[in-house]
């Protein structure tokens, strides 16, 4: 399992990437400037939903969780074993997601 702050990385290196893309796609479609604007909003906040899921790996935050609980959890409270599956799921998530934006992307260009 990568640590977390290489899966952060990794996800703003799509994001430039995408970013990137688009800025080119600006230059050589100026007539689908909304459109790719768009697609770049809307990858900056898939950008920062994946990140959130990173902090967050099982939706909640601890101090939602400390209201419901009473006290904070622990992190022995979460098993290894759902964490590592946790994190390869939301890598997987990553290269679908990001893929459909580039595909996108590129039905803008025909």
């Amino acid at each position: 399992m990568a640590n977390l702050r290489r899966l952060k990385k990794d996800i703003d290196y799509v994001l430039e990437e995408l970013v990137f893309d688009c800025d080119m796609a600006f230059y050589y479609q100026p007539e689908k400037e909304k459109e790719i604007f768009d697609l770049m909003k809307e990858g900056v906040d898939l950008r920062n939903e994946l990140f959130s899921k990173v902090n967050n790996p099982f939706g909640k935050k601890p101090r939602e969780a400390a209201g419901k609980l009473g006290k904070m959890p622990r992190k022995s409270d979460c098993s290894p074993v759902l964490v590592k599956r946790q994190y390869v799921a939301l890598r997987q998530e990553i290269g679908a997601r990001f893929e459909e934006l580039f595909v996108k992307l590129s039905e803008m260009h025909k």
